[in-house]
């Protein structure tokens, strides 16, 4: 009786980790932005709002008021969160390339890298 016991246990075990799909990075692309002005698409209202009129301005200035630096992919019309707001503060309003995984349960790329995009 315990060896069958502790067979279902291990079976329970191996089954759970094999429906565990490792997260694989990829290469994201957009600009660093706030995630007031993302919600919009552009930075139209927080040059507004915040006196200010570059993106990288508008964005810090944005990020000071409690927005988060997020990714905006402008031609996608999608914006991902980022867990990493020290490494994305760096790149506030410029186009960039982050590396990262993205876990589609808190809709966040978990990154790895944020390079500066041509």
């Amino acid at each position: 009786m315990k060896k069958l016991l502790l067979t279902v246990v291990a079976l329970m075990m191996s089954g759970t980790v094999s429906f565990a799909r490792p997260k694989t990075s990829r290469t994201y692309t957009g600009e660093i932005m706030d995630s007031t002005c993302a919600k919009m698409g552009n930075h139209d209202a927080g040059y507004k709002l915040t006196n200010t009129n570059t993106a990288k301005d508008c964005t810090v200035a944005c990020s000071k008021t409690g927005a988060k630096f997020v990714l905006y992919n402008a031609t996608r019309k999608v914006t991902y969160e980022l867990d990493d707001q020290d490494k994305a503060r760096g790149f506030a309003g410029q186009k960039v390339k982050v590396i990262g995984a993205y876990d589609a349960t808190d809709k966040t790329i978990h990154v790895e890298k944020i390079e500066a995009s041509s």
